[in-house]
This record gives C-alpha cells, structure tokens and sequence, in this order.
C-alpha cells in the first residue's frame, strides 16, 4: 500500500513539474516567478521521495521482462533532469561539451514524459477515493512544505558562496553579456541556421512597403531590452532601430506576423506594436549575422524564441495573436 502511494505521489510530481516547467520555460513575465519557484520545489520533492522509490524499485528489480528495462529509463531520465535542473540554476556547470546544461535538462525531461507515459500504460497507478484522506493530504503537503524548505535553505547557501545561481532572474536565466553586443551567445531555434544575407540590396516588406536596414536605421528609434533565452541565459543590451507603430496603428487589425527569411514566425497582438522594434544596431553598433542582421525584432517581456530574426516581412491581419502553437515547431 505505502508502494502504491509512493508512485501516486511521484507520478502526481513529475506530472506537476512537467506542466510548471513547460510554463516557466515558454513564459517570461515576471508573473512567473511563483510557476519557476514551485518547478524548483517540486523537483526537489521528486529527489526527497527518491529513499521510498529505490526501495520499490529493488523489490521490483526481481521481475524480469521489457518493463523494467521501461522502469530503469524512467528512473535516468528523470534523475538526469533533475541534477542538470539544479546545475543549471547553480551556474556552476553551463555546458558539457557542445551541449548546453539546459539542453539536457529540457531534453531529458521530455524523454521522462515520454517513458512516464508508457510507464503509466504498463502499470498504471488508479487513484482511490482513500487517496484524499486527510491524511494522506497532510503527507503531501509535509513533503512539499520539506521540499519549500530545502528550496530556501539551497538558495541562501547559494548566496552566502556567492555562486552564479544566486544572482539568476525571475526566469532562472543567468546574465551573460550585458551592454557588450559581442559578449552574449549567438542561438538559434531547433534547425535554423544563420543564413547568407547580402546586407545592401536586403529589404523588409512591412505592410506593402519595402525598406532597407539603412531607411530603418534612420528612425532613430532606441530601446533598452533584456534578451531572455530559453538557453538558460539573459542579456540587457541597447537596440536601435525603427518601433512597428510608426507603420502599424490601432484598429488596423488583430494581430502582427513577422517572418524571417528562414521561414520561422511569430505573431503579436496588434496593440503591442508600440512595444515591438525592428532592431539593425545593437549597443550603437550593426547586428551581427548570428545576433540577426540584417533586421531582428526586438520584442521586450518576451523569451528569445519571439525575437524573430532575419526579419523579412511584417504584415497585419484578423487572425487572432493566440492562434499559433505556444513554442516554434519549426
């Protein structure tokens, strides 16, 4: 019985720290603060129950078959996530070799979905009405408030050896680069590669006109903006260029497209138009490719996937800005 309840509340967490995490990772308004902080506490309840499990699962060892080969899966990828999790938020460790920390983490959580799933098929953990008992709930909530606890306590040792974890944003980003426009990576999202652009004959298409990077430029617009990377890293730099409601008004319609040349896309509410700049200078100085050049938005309150760059066209239409997946598929 305490078994069956051991793996109800480890399939309850995992499931609570995919969906908190997936949040954290495709949101970055401050509002998200609490969603990061209890991905982190859930996690950690993961590791507190971790004694019980390894219990369960050297009685389990003894059954032989293709399900405890799914088993012995489940238990690495979830323990892979969750030391690349605390690496990650430490800053101690960024990279293993090409691969980032965080890399790892998302993909090795999504691998434990996937092997949760069919854990789940082959052995699946029914809830029973005696799983709401008062007592039960009492445990659950001791385990999360331990799991509070040590959260604090890793923080405040965190602080006290002053390591780059304790000074990591709302998101668990870590600053890279800030006002130095050649100090902070160069990514890209899943296949895009940086693509080969003749900067002088290149044009934007905004609406149905076309502009160079230099008629752009001529704005003069400017915008302090933190870049908050789904890379586990954020950089506050200067960009200038030329802001969208110069061309885009209100009542024009629903929502904003902006498209790379590489075919990669986002769509924007219309009003925000007078929060979205079309960026050739960053820190005073031309984009880089790989930051973007020729044209890359600028799009503050938002993780890096919404900074479209290459920008080679921006239209209006009636589309509503929510219909679109919640993170790039391509």
């Amino acid at each position: 019985m305490a078994g069956r309840r051991t793996n109800l509340a480890l399939l309850i967490l995992l499931l609570a720290a995919v969906i908190t995490g997936f949040t954290s990772f495709a949101l970055g308004t401050s509002s998200t603060t609490a969603i990061v902080i209890g991905h982190g506490i859930l996690s950690l309840g993961i590791i507190l129950l971790a004694p019980w499990k390894t219990d369960i699962a050297r009685r389990s060892m003894r059954r032989r078959g293709w399900a405890q080969g799914l088993s012995l899966t489940l238990a690495v990828l979830t323990g892979v996530a969750l030391l690349s999790g605390v690496l990650q938020t430490s800053g101690l460790v960024s990279k293993v070799g090409p691969v980032t920390m965080m890399q790892i983490h998302v993909g090795s959580g999504i691998g434990a979905v996937i092997a949760l799933l069919a854990h789940i098929a082959v052995r699946p953990v029914r809830m029973r009405p005696v799983d709401l008992s008062r007592r039960n709930l009492l445990r659950g909530g001791a385990l999360l408030g331990a799991a509070g606890i040590v959260y604090l306590g890793i923080a405040q040792v965190w602080r006290l050896l002053d390591v780059p974890g304790a000074k990591r944003r709302f998101t668990g980003s870590h600053e890279v680069g800030s006002g130095d426009p050649n100090q902070f990576p160069t990514t890209q999202w899943l296949n895009d590669r940086v693509p080969v652009i003749d900067s002088d004959s290149f044009r934007v298409r905004i609406l149905d006109t076309e502009y160079s990077s230099q008629q752009l430029m001529a704005f003069g617009d400017s915008m302090d903006a933190t870049l908050d990377c789904t890379g586990g890293w954020f950089t506050v730099q200067s960009w200038q260029g030329a802001s969208l409601s110069r061309f885009i008004g209100e009542g024009s319609g629903r929502s904003i497209l902006v498209r790379s040349v590489t075919g990669y896309w986002r769509r924007f509410p219309i009003e925000d138009a007078d929060r979205l700049l079309l960026a050739s200078h960053i820190g005073g100085e031309p984009l880089t490719p790989g930051h973007g050049a020729p044209m890359r938005l600028v799009a503050p309150g938002r993780r890096g996937f919404w900074w479209v760059k290459w920008v080679d066209s921006v239209t209006v239409d009636d589309v509503p800005p929510w219909w679109q997946p919640p993170l790039p598929v391509a």
